[in-house]
């Protein structure tokens, strides 16, 4: 399959954690993107369903966090996406998002896909952990056949034992070939899971180095999760990028894409 024209870049906050820092990382990562030839998607989370601990941030709800981005796409003008749990919060989202993101562990939900589909939104599946590339298009068929054919599919690693994922590079390959961009979740790839006491933890040091990788091996998108602060966020610190140092991985994709061009 040929190498699409725009580079396609999922980046924001695991979870909304409060409108204001919401609204201002949305802003800089607007004038970030800006200076590339990327087609953004400003990525919060209102509800994170499948936290550790009964304890761990779940977010601000799904009519508060709407509201936020609702205003991040109205004031900046970006377009906005979220990940969804049950059904019927496809209605609410729909409103609102201009993709639709099915977590990894609920990619096989059938009815869940078959409703996001019938949303007519654009529709990013990622990859179970648990879930082999050639199965994803199994996932694939649930949605075009519902009649939609808006698809991004995101790898985001797999379970190698207890608490830690790898990355088979030949899943963007064997995925592309089902006729829809295949993004690499920078980001969620160096999470371990469960790791920490109730909490996930990560290794944000290999995620530039697994970012250059995927460009190169030939994924058609980024996804990233980033934070002002990271160790102060309140979901996916240690696997998030740091907001200061997103340039600089754009430029070294782009670095990467040119030489591939060439």
């Amino acid at each position: 399959m040929a190498q699409r024209k725009r580079f396609i870049f999922i980046a924001g906050p695991c979870v909304i954690e409060s409108p204001a820092l919401t609204f201002s990382i949305a802003r800089s990562l607007q004038k970030i993107t800006g200076d590339f030839d990327v087609d953004f998607y400003f990525k919060a989370s209102f509800d994170k369903a499948n936290r550790t601990s009964l304890s761990s941030y779940r977010g601000p709800g799904i009519a508060d966090g709407l509201a936020v981005l609702a205003r991040v796409k109205e004031r900046l003008g970006v377009k906005v996406l979220s990940d969804v749990h049950s059904i019927e919060q496809i209605e609410q989202a729909r409103t609102i998002l201009d993709c639709i993101q099915i977590p990894a562990f609920l990619c096989r939900q059938t009815d869940l896909l078959v409703a996001a589909a019938r949303s007519g939104k654009f529709v990013n599946v990622k990859k179970g952990q648990f879930v082999s590339p050639f199965d994803m298009k199994y996932a694939v068929d649930k949605i075009e056949k519902s009649g939609n054919r808006k698809i991004m599919l995101t790898e985001r690693g797999s379970t190698f034992g207890y608490n830690n994922l790898v990355v088979d590079f030949r899943s963007f390959q064997i995925m592309r070939e089902f006729g829809h961009p295949v993004i690499f979740d920078a980001t969620h790839s160096v999470q371990l899971p469960s790791a920490g006491s109730g909490c996930s933890g990560g290794d944000r040091r290999f995620v530039v180095p697994l970012a250059r990788a995927a460009v190169a091996f030939g994924c058609d998108g980024m996804f990233i999760e980033v934070h002002p602060q990271p160790e102060k966020a309140l979901c996916d610190g240690p696997n998030s990028v740091p907001l200061s140092e997103v340039r600089a991985l754009l430029k070294q994709v782009f670095s990467i894409k040119k030489v591939l061009r060439n």
